[in-house]
């Protein structure tokens, strides 16, 4: 799956590091390699890194290979996605949504 540079891959080793002591709004997408709805997410959570490179981290982790964060943060469906800001969860959307709606999230809008 191609996916942007500016997307971070996100694991349980080193989710601390890159969500919670991230110094910017981290969007973080949970999601898994054979979820349908993952892959029409994608492309917007893409463009989201690109856009706003430097102002909003954009993550992906896939809930499969990451079990402990997944668990840790209730994800019960994919795709759901959580934004982050000084190590707080500020907000979360499940299911596939928008551009806009991921922005908002992430208080980018």
């Amino acid at each position: 799956m191609a996916s942007s540079p500016n997307v971070v891959t996100i694991t349980d080793q080193n989710f601390e590091s890159e969500v919670l002591k991230s110094p910017i709004p981290v969007l973080l997408d949970f999601s898994a390699t054979w979820c349908g709805p993952c892959k029409a997410l994608a492309p917007i959570v893409d463009k989201i890194a690109d856009d706003f490179q430097g102002k909003v981290k954009v993550g992906k982790l896939d809930i499969d290979e990451s079990p402990e964060t997944t668990k840790k943060y209730g994800i019960r469906s994919v795709p759901t996605v959580l934004a982050f800001n000084g190590g707080q969860k500020t907000g979360s959307q499940v299911g596939l949504a928008n551009r806009e709606k991921l922005l908002q999230l992430v208080g980018a809008v």
